[in-house]
């Protein structure tokens, strides 16, 4: 599939194309485009250029297909593609992830530079930090997808079943992934899969909050949805 990438211009008109119900919620303040985007001028791209929130999905779970057969074409990775996102980026997806080193998006899902928005952290939870990021990625960016990949064996979800004693920082970690962990209790299967499936449909409702991203999906620029990344085949399924 090709897919241009300019640079996206916040401009007024483009901010009343949005919609006037976005705005009305306070998704946008005075100054967003002056304070974020001031140094660009490229225009957005036309309207027919843009791929829809299905097509998006359907862009990464190919290219997860193509990681798994072992047909990766790694495209966008060379340096033309260097230079041409230099100017600007277009991502189509946005990912929230687990910082685990054996997940990297652009490899499993066979993207490349520009392609993705990836918002990684242990658990892959959705604090206010990243709801942030991934508002910014859909509305300013233009990304048409939201994926919360969970996976298999998910280290911070199992200490949190654990109840583990642990230092610093981790403890807020593993605080956001107990309720998950509690409504998953009693299930039949594997403890484990289940929390981590549960954590990540807890994570989508999370974001699905968002009144910035709420009103991307009324208006049909926007899904979220929830997967889990199977390390031993390097399959992804969606999780509902």
């Amino acid at each position: 599939m090709s897919r241009q990438h300019p640079q996206i211009n916040l401009s007024r008109r483009s901010l009343f194309k949005f919609g006037a119900g976005a705005i009305g919620t306070g998704v946008l303040t005075v100054g967003l485009g002056s304070n974020l985007l001031a140094a660009e001028k490229t225009p957005a791209a036309p309207a027919e250029d843009d791929i829809t929130p299905d097509k998006a999905l359907q862009e990464l779970l190919d290219g997860n297909e193509r990681f798994v057969k072992a047909k990766r074409k790694n495209p966008h990775q060379n340096h033309s593609r260097l230079v041409e996102v230099a100017k600007g980026q277009k991502p189509f997806a946005s990912i929230l992830g687990c910082a685990d080193s054996r997940v990297p998006s652009e490899i499993v899902f066979d993207q490349g530079l520009g392609d993705l928005f990836v918002c990684r952290i242990a658990g892959n939870i959705a604090t206010t930090q990243q709801i942030g990021s991934l508002e910014f990625g859909s509305l300013v960016l233009g990304t048409k997808i939201i994926m919360v990949m969970g996976h298999e064996r998910c280290g911070a979800v199992d200490a949190t079943i654990k109840g583990a004693q642990v230092p610093g920082q981790i403890g807020s970690l593993l605080a956001a992934i107990q309720p998950s962990v509690e409504s998953s209790k009693g299930k039949s299967g594997d403890k484990l899969e289940n929390a981590c499936k549960a954590n990540v449909l807890a994570q989508v409702e999370k974001l699905k909050s968002s009144s910035v991203l709420s009103e991307l999906i009324k208006a049909e620029k926007l899904k979220i949805v929830g997967s889990y990344y199977d390390l031993d085949t390097g399959r992804i399924s969606l999780v509902s």
